[in-house]
């Protein structure tokens, strides 16, 4: 019997959407990977095409899609051509407190100065109860395969990837690496941001809220870690149940 061919690359190439990648593929503590075919981390769909929308549904296998965009966001820019599709769209916004209705251009009050590590725990402080909804809706195997977004695919989709791997075991140094594989793709991505009403006048790429440096993701984890001790106790302390941590690693892993 054939063997299947091994997966040698996580980017997903659309031609409207411009930073998709599997989380398969990631080393895990004491042995295996991260499971291909399960999880999508992506930036914002709105503008994918007739074709984007096949390669989504068909070679990708969408059932879910988690978008982490602040509702006044997709009040403005919408979902384009997945509004309309079959699959199941869940608005779990991260932000800086649950209460907090700002727009992502005011996520930070000056868009070339920030401390991006701080943000990020700041978005993870706000979001518990969203996060904690992620890994419910990813721990489903009706719901696969699960994308999750925001507008670039950076920094609340970088939060909860970070969350996600880490909890199942993932090191530091290969979380940080994947986070910093957007820098590939962020000059397109600016582009096609910048020209939407939402996200107008943002910086030049890999300046102030478009950096993508791995030492912000190490930051952060290592201040999960100090704070929370790790992902994982971080979503126990939120009311993930230990049986839903040990499915989640189950989903996600592969020996």
């Amino acid at each position: 019997m054939p063997t299947e061919p091994v997966k040698t690359t996580r980017w997903v190439d659309f031609a409207q959407i411009d930073n998709v990648r599997d989380l398969g593929g990631l080393p895990v503590t004491g042995g295996g990977t991260t499971r291909f075919g399960v999880v999508l981390r992506s930036s914002t769909l709105q503008q994918a095409t007739c074709d984007d929308l096949a390669q989504l549904l068909v070679a990708q296998g969408l059932r879910t899609v988690i978008d982490l965009r602040l509702p006044d966001e997709v009040e403005r820019e919408g979902y384009g051509l997945i509004g309309d599709a079959d699959v199941h769209i869940a608005n779990l916004p991260i932000r800086k407190s649950p209460q907090s209705s700002l727009a992502a251009r005011d996520l930070v009050p000056d868009k070339t100065r920030v401390d991006l590590t701080e943000l990020y725990g700041q978005l993870l402080g706000g979001s518990g109860e969203h996060i904690v909804e992620a890994v419910r809706l990813i721990i489903d195997p009706a719901r696969h395969s699960v994308l999750f977004h925001c507008a670039a695919g950076k920094d609340r989709t970088g939060v909860l990837a970070a969350v996600l791997l880490d909890a199942v075991g993932v090191p530091a140094e290969p979380i940080a690496d994947d986070y910093a594989l957007t820098n590939e793709r962020m000059p397109r991505v600016r582009d096609r941001l910048d020209a939407l009403p939402s996200y107008e006048g943002l910086p030049q790429a890999n300046t102030g809220i478009l950096a993508v440096s791995p030492d912000v993701m190490l930051g952060f984890l290592k201040n999960l870690h100090a704070e929370h001790g790790g992902a994982a106790e971080w979503l126990l302390a939120r009311g993930l149940s230990a049986a839903e941590l040990e499915r989640l690693r189950a989903v996600l892993v592969e020996s």
